[in-house]
């Protein structure tokens, strides 16, 4: 059975269901994260075995192989070191990267030139980004949870016409996503030729082909920067790659920020009310617990984002 070494330091948790952990060593004097990814066995999900899925378990162990497929522009993969394979899981190790973090409107202008740039297609990159994660949200009933508090007619709303917004969502520009992208996932930034800096990307595991404005409308989700703040940034990322970008195309774009901000803030919200609400006392007095605050805030803060999908 695979164990970490003697000496290892666990670092905060990370990536998918997969993930067995993340740790911190040294080798040759340098720096280096050791990620172990497990094996799914026979009673696990068809979906973590599925390439196209966004759960695929090994994802980022494809992007280790062939890191030429996400080497910007706009964002990197740190330079990987190993790839271990073995009957149980694989073992990434990768450089470690200490920095001071880019600033949000960076990482925003980053994700648009990554999304926007040529790219080599492969089979192993997720096909159905959203449409994977809402259908986990369908398995589990939709937002049952939330129809219990104020956002009900809304959230109504939305999940019976999601299959309009992903449509839409579905019909613009397509380009390459991180997949995950939150502030934690982008640590540096680093000289590139030309003079420009590139964004330093970990946690490749949701790595996808799928509409231009996913990763923009994700991200959006956990910084502090204002929705149209960050769009405008990622559309400057887009037009330094695309410079004949249509205003239509731009449109598109924006619409499928906004899918991606609002069914993913909704169903984060669903999901961190489902797991308290068993609990005891009325429902509405746990939306200022500290593992539910944070996303009804996001879904809050995003109010005009809903408002554009209810008109």
């Amino acid at each position: 059975m695979w164990q970490p070494e003697p000496g290892w330091t666990p670092l905060r948790p990370g990536g998918g269901a997969s993930t067995v952990g993340l740790w911190r060593t040294e080798r040759l004097g340098r720096g280096v994260v050791v990620k172990r990814l497990a094996r799914p066995g026979e009673d696990e999900p068809t979906a973590l075995s599925d390439p196209t899925h966004a759960g695929y378990w090994r994802r980022e162990a494809e992007v280790a192989l062939e890191p030429e497929v996400v080497a910007g522009p706009g964002i990197v993969a740190p330079a990987y070191l190993r790839v271990d394979e073995d009957e149980e899981g694989v073992t990434l190790w990768s450089e470690e990267v200490v920095a001071e973090p880019p600033p949000a409107l960076q990482v925003a202008r980053a994700l648009g030139r990554f999304g926007a740039a040529s790219y080599t297609d492969v089979p192993w990159a997720a096909r159905r980004t959203l449409v994977d994660r809402l259908a986990m949200a369908e398995a589990r009933g939709g937002w049952p949870t939330l129809a219990r508090t104020t956002l009900a007619d809304v959230a109504d709303h939305l999940w019976q016409h999601r299959g309009h917004w992903l449509g839409e969502y579905a019909a613009g520009p397509t380009g390459r996503l991180h997949g995950d992208a939150v502030p934690a996932n982008f640590p540096a930034a680093k000289p590139a030729p030309g003079g420009r800096e590139e964004v330093v990307a970990v946690d490749w595991q949701g790595f996808g082909i799928g509409p231009v404005g996913t990763d923009l409308g994700y991200y959006a989700l956990s910084t502090r920067e204002d929705f149209e703040v960050l769009l405008e940034a990622f559309l400057g990322g887009v037009r330094a790659v695309r410079s004949g970008l249509s205003d239509d195309e731009a449109a598109r774009i924006r619409t499928a920020a906004t899918v991606m901000c609002v069914y993913s803030a909704t169903s984060r919200a669903e999901w961190a009310l489902s797991r308290i609400a068993p609990g005891e006392g009325a429902l509405h007095g746990k939306f200022n617990h500290p593992s539910v605050a944070p996303y009804l805030r996001a879904l809050q803060r995003h109010l005009s984002q809903v408002e554009a999908l209810l008109g």
